[in-house]
């Protein structure tokens, strides 16, 4: 019997490129709920969810994906408890110095988007680090979310825009799509094609509202932790699948 995660690799090999999603987001749903499932404390949640990040980075450079954008802190997330706050603080840190190397031999380039001035300045400082090692690489881009909303995002772009307009350095009429756009913090990447959420809720939990306007979703019961190669490349393939028709209708409707 053929195994299923190569029948599934195999399948979203023979799909055309162009049926490839060139950028997937994924809301890494379900540590806790995982953890507390085994009766586990939420951090081991966290620190199993890790791995899959390992999982997912690896699968989206073999598949030449162009860019994976991962949620990792929501802006909404300092309201959780300081001891689980301080532990996401400490794997982050913990993740950006081991996975350097892991980083660099698949030549994934690193990028971080959200807010910088609440982040711990040691965490900031090995975000710079690992940013600036793999500046060069040239494979898939692995985008983290970190301190990020969505609303705060579009908020910040409509501040700067009205203080241009307000210079006099920008005509109102020249606010569009385009320029909006260009400054977002995920500015330079492809559309984001597909949109994967872990743990089941059936929302977009204020995750790049901009960027997902004509993005395919795909949800799934699975927690994070137990979100397996299978799973992705399944999802993958489900994207190759669908007719995306962005307003309009297909040729044969």
């Amino acid at each position: 019997m053929k195994d299923p995660v190569k029948a599934c690799a195999d399948r979203a090999s023979e799909s055309a490129e162009s049926k490839r999603p060139r950028h997937i987001a994924i809301i890494m749903d379900g540590n806790g709920r995982w953890a507390q499932a085994r009766d586990l404390p939420r951090i081991e949640g966290h620190r199993r969810g890790v791995e899959t990040v390992r999982m997912v980075s690896e699968t989206a450079t073999e598949l030449n994906i162009d860019a994976i954008t991962l949620y990792c802190l929501s802006s909404e997330n300092w309201k959780r408890p300081k001891a689980e706050l301080e532990f996401l603080m400490h794997l982050l840190e913990q993740y950006l110095i081991e996975e350097r190397r892991t980083i660099m031999d698949q030549g994934l380039r690193l990028k971080v988007i959200g807010r910088r001035d609440r982040l711990p300045e040691n965490v900031i400082k090995e975000m710079d680090k690992t940013l600036a090692m793999s500046a060069t690489n040239p494979g898939t881009q692995l985008v983290l979310a970190i301190d990020y909303g969505g609303r705060d995002e579009i908020t910040k772009v409509a501040r700067e825009l009205a203080r241009e307009v307000a210079a006099g350095s920008l005509r109102e009429e020249e606010i569009n799509e385009e320029r909006i756009t260009s400054r977002l913090y995920t500015a330079g990447l492809p559309e984001v094609d597909l949109m994967i959420r872990t743990g089941g809720d059936m929302r977009v939990s204020n995750f790049l509202l901009w960027q997902l306007s004509y993005s395919e979703l795909w949800i799934t019961d699975t927690c994070w932790p137990e979100f397996t190669r299978e799973n992705f490349l399944t999802a993958i393939d489900d994207f190759a699948l669908r007719q995306r028709r962005f307003g309009g209708l297909n040729v044969n409707e």
